[in-house]
């Protein structure tokens, strides 16, 4: 099969768009090639892309904004077995097929992403070598289709108060799965409610009379011969949602359901025959399967906000609106430097977070691999970072999209524009897989116990080692805000100065009669607010570290450098009372902030299109009118309204229903 792919710029293209190609600074394959790994990596992935792209398979006439839920549920299905089946034919590498998946299924999303995302990394992770044996390979092979079966009707976030039981029979040697309560229903996972036959089902184990704890069980809950439950199986679809329609994210109760003992995954902590509980070497090990979703959600939430800016942008310079100076062309919305405060905080953001998910992958499979060689000394780190980030860049992902939306005004309300669905995709990740308020509060946690470790002369590891250096605020001098150390070191004393704060007033708390958990609520909000700034910082420094060590043309280097000012200098502006009230920063400190970010501004509009493009996102991935590549955002919107069903008759049934007898009764009165 001949692969064709376009990497050129089509024809006709938007007058104003090509103008800001032709004029930027700097190579946008160069940093595309930065943000991808490098340039064989790059080739690597379109070709990849190009796969599913030119495959009629995958072909749509239409729109997934137009259909039902029952047609995108099909659809989304449809999809997601060719994919799978094109996988194996085309022989895709195992690092290549999370590429080919994105591609393949951007049309809508599948009905069984978690079975990827949850299911499967869950067996990999928990699972010993001999269950790995058994369950790995057909889950892999999708000769089974598995949910992430943990968050219940009445407990999310708190997993230790999940009301699912499994209990140990050591007659028979089965664990017996059930749903006490009502609010004990696992309700939310991801194809659990039409889709999925297995799940891996979060439980509190009871044996020998004793509680152990929520662990992982696999449980079949629907036949391979004729997809009904299994019995004393409850299945169902939620309902609609704010978003991901085309995924049955499903309730399950369980009616004294018995499983083989084989069937908890043992690779940590296991049930002997006789019901023995051998414990792991930490509590924590158990969920290794959240963090790894937690440290990719950081990696989507970059990618989302990144598609969001990549339309806003675009579209900012092809939206032309008003007159700055009488009597001359309307102006690019662009040049408006409102515009810019709007939009490039959210590109800086983008290029921050995705460096920071990048970074934070490697964190996870170093100290993975450490697990796997029996060192867990850095597991606890590893949580609190993957929580703290998650928590922080969905947040900002989160209203970031939404600044994008208005930034594009009303054709941003649209669905053609794209940012709805981005909007409601970013969102979700605020409250999936933890609760961001409880996830901070966690990376909180930790931020506390190592700040009293320093307190008593131990050695912090690396990414909590600054707390060691929380010092007093020197005499307060004008400061040159515009290099990159003074930004770090402002962001560090900052978050060091915010857990000790908080962490001192939880002390203070306590000397005051408190108990330690009334102190813990009374000093939750300080909490809160020190964990954000810390991960701020962690963000920051990584930005900056990513800017320095980088092989890359000095052009980049340049672009990045200002990306990185203009993102540390915005966080500044928005946190500046953070940074005055010790007096580390003053008031004429933050003017030159505010002036210099305006400088920044400035240096990175004539960039900012390429700096968009360097994402490198096809018009298929980023399905938006309002962000095509080409810029023909009017005609293709006047097209994408044409199609709406709405418009497939001239007059719509409903008329002759109800509004034309309605209109003739009103003027045969007259």
């Amino acid at each position: 099969m001949t692969i064709y792919y376009i990497t050129k710029m089509p024809a006709q293209v938007n007058p104003d768009l090509a103008k800001e190609r032709e004029n930027a600074s700097f190579g946008v394959q160069k940093l595309t090639n930065i943000l991808y790994g490098g340039a064989e990596k790059v080739r690597r992935r379109r070709y990849i892309e190009s796969l599913a792209f030119n495959d009629p398979a995958y072909s749509h006439d239409e729109d997934p904004n137009f259909l039902s839920r029952d047609e995108l549920y099909s659809f989304g299905l449809k999809d997601a077995v060719t994919t799978a089946q094109r996988i194996k034919e085309l022989n895709i590498a195992e690092e290549d097929v999370d590429t080919y998946r994105i591609a393949a299924l951007s049309w809508a999303e599948p009905g069984i992403a978690l079975h990827w995302i949850a299911f499967t990394p869950t067996i990999f992770q928990q699972a010993t070598d001999e269950q790995k044996e058994k369950w790995l390979k057909p889950a892999q092979e999708l000769s089974i289709i598995g949910a992430y079966a943990q968050t219940e009707l009445g407990h999310g976030t708190f997993v230790r108060g999940l009301e699912t039981t499994s209990t140990y029979d050591p007659a028979t040697q089965e664990f017996v799965i059930n749903s006490p309560t009502l609010t004990s229903t696992k309700w939310w996972p991801g194809a659990l409610g039409k889709t999925a036959n297995h799940a891996t089902v979060m439980a509190q184990l009871y044996t020998q009379g004793k509680c152990y704890g929520p662990h992982n069980f696999l449980v079949q809950l629907r036949s391979l011969e004729d997809h009904q439950p299994c019995p004393g199986v409850t299945l169902g679809d939620i309902g609609p949602k704010f978003g991901g329609n085309a995924n049955t994210n499903g309730f399950a109760r369980f009616d004294h359901v018995r499983i083989p003992r084989e069937n908890m995954l043992m690779k940590f902590a296991r049930v002997e025959p006789d019901g023995s509980y051998i414990q792991p070497a930490s509590s924590k090990l158990a969920y290794s399967s959240m963090v790894n979703i937690r440290v990719g959600m950081v990696r989507d939430a970059a990618n989302i906000l990144r598609k969001a800016t990549t339309i806003a942008i675009r579209y900012s310079c092809v939206r032309r609106q008003s007159e700055m100076k009488p009597g001359e062309p309307e102006p690019q919305i662009l040049d408006y430097q409102t515009q810019q405060y709007k939009l490039f905080p959210q590109l800086a953001a983008a290029y921050a977070f995705w460096f920071a998910g990048q970074s934070l992958t490697q964190q996870y499979l170093s100290i993975t691999g450490s697990i796997e060689k029996g060192d867990i000394s850095r597991l606890a780190e590893l949580h609190a970072l993957s929580a703290g980030l998650k928590s922080y860049t969905t947040a900002v992902t989160s209203s970031g999209i939404d600044t994008c939306r208005m930034a594009c005004g009303g054709h941003g309300y649209s669905h053609a524009s794209g940012l709805p669905g981005l909007f409601v995709g970013g969102t979700a990740l605020c409250t999936a897989e933890g609760e961001n308020t409880v996830m901070m509060l966690q990376t909180a946690r930790y931020l506390v116990k190592c700040f009293v470790q320093s307190q008593a002369g131990k050695t912090l590891p690396g990414t909590v080692a600054y707390l060691s250096a929380v010092q007093p605020s020197p005499v307060a001098s004008t400061k040159d805000m515009s290099t990159l150390d003074t930004l770090v070191a402002a962001f560090q004393h900052r978050a060091a100065r915010m857990v000790g704060h908080a962490a001192k007033q939880m002390q203070r708390e306590m000397q005051n009669g408190k108990a330690r958990e009334d102190a813990w609520n009374s000093c939750s909000v300080l909490l809160i607010k020190a964990a954000e700034a810390h991960c701020h910082f962690f963000v920051v420094r990584n930005f900056v570290d990513t800017v320095r060590t980088s092989d890359v043309d000095e052009s980049v280097r340049a672009v990045l450098t200002s990306l990185c000012q203009l993102y540390a200098l915005h966080g500044i502006t928005e946190h500046a009372g953070d940074f005055l009230q010790d007096g580390y920063l003053t008031g004429r400190d933050i003017d030159a902030v505010n002036s210099h970010l305006c400088t920044m501004l400035s240096r990175v509009r004539p960039d900012a299109v390429a700096l968009v493009d360097a994402f490198d996102f096809r018009d298929n991935v980023l399905r938006s009118v309002l962000g095509r590549y080409d810029g023909r955002v009017y005609e293709h919107l006047y097209e994408w309204a044409k199609k709406s069903p709405l418009n497939k008759s001239e007059v719509h049934d409903s008329y002759y229903k109800y509004l034309q007898p309605f209109l003739k009764s009103n003027r045969a009165k007259l």
